[in-house]
């Protein structure tokens, strides 16, 4: 065999597997984002959720405590905020909105007739699941962003995903703020 025979192997076979490596990193890169994107799509889902219970919460306070209304009024505000930032910049408005809901059910705290109410009780029940589930979600979503994030931002498939345009993903956070707890004066 010729040298210029083995250098043409050598070199048809580099090629070769440097292009499985790019099929297999594009085809990494590919499932990564798509699980990320779902990931979100789920966060939407128990977000979707909360804003439809969100009313019957409020309608429901609203019969015991009447001069609350500010606080209800804050809940709805924070509602009609979230749902209109929606996507990846939602996250802060999302944020407000919690904080709102846990004023409402601190303020529960000081109607008994209230907290004694069985729709109510329902609704704040159905409520924590659903914000449990959020939580679950974001988790899920924020690893797999990661994930994404690692492949795409490492040697040398930062090479191979900038080639054809795969972006990092931004984390859901959760601002200071909502980490807090909820303080209801009735001075």
């Amino acid at each position: 065999m010729s040298v210029a025979l083995i250098i043409l192997a050598v070199v048809v076979g580099g090629a070769l597997l440097i292009g499985i490596y790019a099929i297999s990193v594009y085809n990494t890169l590919v499932r990564q984002r798509n699980e990320a994107e779902e990931a979100f799509k789920t966060i939407d889902v128990f977000l979707k959720q909360r804003y439809d219970l969100i009313p019957n919460v409020v309608n429901t306070v609203k019969g015991y405590a009447q001069h609350e209304s500010g606080t209800l009024e804050k809940v709805i505000q924070a509602r009609n905020v979230a749902m209109a930032a929606g996507g990846h910049d939602g996250g802060m408005a999302e944020a407000g909105l919690a904080t709102a809901l846990k004023s409402v059910f601190a303020l529960a705290e000081q109607y008994p007739d209230l907290k004694a109410n069985t729709e109510f009780s329902k609704l704040q029940d159905t409520l924590t699941q659903i914000e449990e589930g959020i939580q679950r979600a974001r988790r899920y979503y924020n690893a797999t962003a990661r994930a994404m994030n690692d492949a795409v931002q490492t040697f040398p498939n930062n090479i191979i995903a900038g080639m054809f345009n795969f972006k990092a993903m931004d984390y859901f956070d959760v601002d200071e703020a909502s980490k807090e707890n909820v303080v209801v004066s009735f001075d």
